[in-house]
């Protein structure tokens, strides 16, 4: 079966850090670009990040720049995405998505809670 995982999530105090994963089962991410996309109770999913499938290229929403990293190893067929200095409107539930050509894949999301 295909699918892409996310773990990582978590409730973490403001401030804190958390490492979301978002592994690859039954294909190979090498040549997939991916992205983490984030949805919040009552607002639109939207874009957090994304790198290229070599890893060369990366981006940020504005909201994240400086805080979150987005990295990938493709050896471990697995996608990152190390956040800091979290705040409560980071609170979402996290999505990594697979593109490549026509082919894409979604995960089912990780809950990330930042509260105190």
């Amino acid at each position: 079966q295909l699918q892409l995982v996310e773990s990582g999530g978590g409730l973490v105090q403001p401030g804190g850090s958390l490492r979301l994963s978002c592994a690859a089962s039954g294909f190979t991410l090498d040549y997939y670009a991916i992205g983490w996309f984030r949805q919040a109770p009552g607002k639109e999913r939207e874009g957090v990040s994304c790198i290229s499938s070599s890893g060369g290229y990366t981006n940020y929403a504005d909201s994240v720049k400086g805080r979150f990293t987005i990295s990938r190893d493709n050896a471990k067929n697995t996608v990152y995405l190390q956040m800091n200095s979290l705040k409560p409107e980071d609170t979402a539930v996290y999505y990594c998505k697979a593109v490549r050509l026509g082919w894409i894949y979604w995960g089912q999301g990780t809950q990330v809670t930042v509260s105190s």
